[in-house]
């Protein structure tokens, strides 16, 4: 008989949005008339650009010409013709990033996840807390000590480093998920420095970073000094231009990113990473790179910002009902998620109940997150205009009847 990795069984036993739609499930069978409003999971409701559409055509027609036929990509880190368009969005806003460092994949869930194959199962993880459930649950799988920086209502949920504790591999996500808080220029750069102190790395997941209007909020880690010698960043273009469907997104790792092996050799973690994703990655298809670049382009960007813009009224308007009704929260700005208090100090799963019961509107529980999730709740942007003020205008009645 096989031996398990027992790890898995360290893990809650379904994912948190299993339950949530076990719980919607069960609902609509005791209420099949209800208008439910779903503001739970963060996944996009706009079409994709059209003219990255044009471009996947483009490429699917390609596809059935022997002449422009794609196989394999050669290099496995993606086409060239994506990697110096993703560069060069890096530098319109002061990243400098080279093509050779980018590597095309199928999303940063994916990365984020896979990123600790190459990192030995004895270092001691730290991640946020709250936190996106793959940053715990891929280190839970291997076995790895995970400890936890406190975000709260106190510190405005940006956790900040204790210089008393070490770690060796740290996630940091700026606009946050799930709490929409955002890391300042200021507070990257202590961060930094304490991986530089620690020896460690950041894994930086930025697939919200469309969403900041902010300035001292930087677009990417590689804004802030000393970032190359201790950053990993991940982006998606599932939230930047809706690619929650057709799954693409870049992880980036700095030539200048090394670290010594057992026996004192220096090994470039790009080369490790570029191993391990040719052994186990196939890359993402030719139509979906084409469809990729076209959003780097003018018009591409243009587009995108559009819906992006949409998203971000969306935001303002649970925001602004929030503000109206007192109640307290982070995000909503330089963000799509708004994480509020739940009123009367309920627990956040109860919270969920009574929405669903008595408003139908659903959003996520903060205790699914961790530990100072409790007793706060998430609600996305992403939704239909009309839908989100029909919500927003749901919730005040809630509000008034639970004063």
């Amino acid at each position: 008989m096989p031996q398990l990795n027992e790890n898995f069984l360290k893990l809650e036993k379904n994912y948190l949005f299993i339950n949530i739609a076990k719980k919607i499930k069960a609902f609509k069978e005791v209420n099949p008339s209800a208008d439910i409003i779903r503001m739970g999971i963060g996944d996009v409701t706009l079409p994709i650009a059209p003219v990255v559409i044009e471009a996947m055509k483009k490429g699917c027609d390609e596809m059935g010409v022997k002449e422009t036929f794609k196989g394999y990509e050669d290099s496995g880190a993606g086409y060239d013709f994506l990697r110096e368009a993703v560069s060069g969005y890096y530098k319109s806003f002061g990243a400098d990033v080279p093509a050779s460092e980018i590597r095309i994949n199928d999303g940063a869930k994916s990365d984020c996840g896979n990123i600790v194959d190459i990192f030995g199962n004895d270092n001691t993880i730290l991640v946020t807390d709250p936190a996106y459930p793959v940053y715990v649950d891929s280190n839970l799988m291997s076995g790895r000590k995970i400890i936890y920086a406190d975000s709260n209502e106190e510190n405005g949920f940006a956790a900040m480093p204790d210089h008393s504790v070490h770690a060796d591999i740290i996630y940091l996500c700026s606009p946050n998920n799930p709490t929409g808080s955002v890391y300042t220029r200021s507070q990257l750069k202590e961060w930094i420095d304490y991986a530089k102190k620690n020896d460690a790395v950041i894994i930086y997941d930025s697939a919200y970073e469309a969403f900041i209007t902010d300035p001292d909020v930087p677009r990417s880690i590689y804004c802030i000094e000393g970032a190359r010698e201790v950053a990993i960043e991940m982006c998606s273009l599932s939230k930047t231009a809706g690619f929650t469907g057709m799954r693409c997104g870049y992880t980036v790792v700095p030539e200048a990113l090394k670290f010594r092996a057992s026996d004192g050799t220096e090994v470039s973690v790009a080369q490790l990473w570029g191993r391990r994703q040719g052994s186990k990655f196939n890359g993402v298809s030719y139509p979906v790179q084409c469809a990729a670049a076209a959003v780097f382009t003018d018009e591409g960007l243009k587009q995108i910002h559009e819906n992006i813009a949409y998203y971000q009224e969306n935001a303002r308007i649970i925001a602004g009902t929030m503000t109206k009704l007192g109640v307290k929260f982070t995000g909503g700005v330089n963000s799509p998620y708004i994480w509020f208090k739940c009123p009367n100090d309920m627990k956040s799963w109860d919270f969920f109940d009574l929405m669903l019961e008595k408003i139908a509107v659903v959003g996520t529980p903060g205790a699914g997150f961790g530990k100072n999730g409790e007793g706060w709740f998430r609600l996305t942007a992403f939704g239909d205009r009309q839908r989100t003020i029909e919500a927003m205008a749901r919730f005040e009645k809630l509000a008034a009847e639970l004063k």
